[in-house]
């Protein structure tokens, strides 16, 4: 294998000749490759080289994934990967027809209620995934169709309300609150 370096040289001399014969003699001006396919192969071997000088140099030494499989190579042809690609990357919601996204919110509905603290604030958010799920029967935007089922408020808040109660220790298994003066320091 050649050494680069003398190969640069070698270009170099190359070039210098090339200039001083080009201004001997005006005319022979060097003309651009005359077919497509001329152009592009002259394209692919300078881009060949400029790849061939970024590894010698190293400039692709420490790039991210360097070593690791690549992802969704088995996977059928996706021609909206870079969008699945976004939405997972970036963890978007709420993006899609209304009617996966109410599904969605429907699955995890009973672990948001459980987060309130009031009863107001869970009637609130049934009755707004309620009149989410009514608003988008109404549109005819296509898609596939909204079979999200209504919530009943009352039984979601009396589900709730037992829910909380279950998670709350009994009344004997607290432990005695403790004098202030015995209270750790912060």
């Amino acid at each position: 294998m050649e050494d680069p370096r003398l190969r640069a040289a070698r270009y170099r001399v190359e070039r210098l000749q090339q200039e001083e014969s080009a201004d001997a003699a005006p005319e022979a001006v060097e003309e651009p490759p005359a077919t497509p396919t001329a152009h592009a192969r002259a394209r692919a071997a300078y881009v060949d080289v400029a790849i061939e000088q970024a590894i010698r140099r190293g400039d692709f030494d420490d790039l991210p994934g360097a070593g690791k499989p690549l992802p969704d190579l088995g996977r059928a042809h996706d021609p909206n990967w870079w969008i699945r690609r976004k939405i997972e990357r970036e963890q978007l919601t709420g993006l899609g027809p209304p009617a996966l996204t109410l599904r969605v919110e429907d699955a995890e509905l009973t672990g948001r209620l459980d987060a309130l603290s009031r009863e107001e604030d869970v009637r609130e958010a049934v009755e707004d995934f309620n009149r989410r799920v009514k608003l988008a029967r109404m549109q005819l935007l296509g898609g596939p169709p909204v079979v999200t089922a209504l919530r009943d408020v009352d039984a979601e808040v009396a589900e709730w309300a037992a829910r909380r109660r279950a998670r709350m220790p009994a009344p004997d298994e607290v432990p005695p609150a403790r004098p202030w003066w015995r209270r750790p320091r912060r």
